[in-house]
């Protein structure tokens, strides 16, 4: 943490644990050469692995297949100024393996929208970054104590 920030850098174990914690985040990509910010529902697949549900002929999923993207997730008090947020960078692709796609049907995210014809991205984390910004309620309740915030 700077000193005079109040913000502490997560390390990667870390930061996917409490990413584990929150149903929603947010994919970034590139969709006709313009920067794309879509919010999704996610899991983390092994620990580490983001994975979302979308229509197979969605622009978003054609768009990220074989593509590096960014995924990020938060959580924020606002009226405590606590919170914490973490990004995920790497390669995405669409899941092709049958079994696999069995697997995540069972134990993958639940799409919020109804998509019959979906499928499953995963997003393979090559860089895990994050940061918390004083006493975060998630992160106390993972056990990992947050510095105390610098004087105003």
């Amino acid at each position: 943490m700077h000193p005079y920030d109040g913000f502490r850098e997560l390390g990667r174990e870390e930061a996917l644990a409490l990413m584990a914690g929150v149903p929603i985040g947010r994919i970034v990509y590139t969709d006709g050469a313009l920067p794309a910010v879509l919010p999704v529902n996610f899991s983390l697949d092994d620990d580490s692995s983001v994975v979302l549900r979308t229509a197979k002929t969605s622009r978003m999923a054609r768009a990220v297949d074989r593509a590096v993207v960014a995924f990020e997730a938060d959580q924020f008090d606002e009226s405590a100024r606590t919170g914490w947020s973490v990004v995920v960078t790497g390669l995405a692709g669409a899941v092709s393996d049958e079994r696999e796609q069995e697997r995540l049907r069972r134990t993958g995210p639940r799409s919020w929208a109804p998509t019959p014809d979906g499928i499953y991205i995963r997003i393979t984390p090559e860089l895990v970054t994050g940061r918390v910004l004083g006493e975060s309620r998630a992160a106390a309740a993972n056990g990992h104590a947050a510095p105390e915030a610098e004087p105003v």
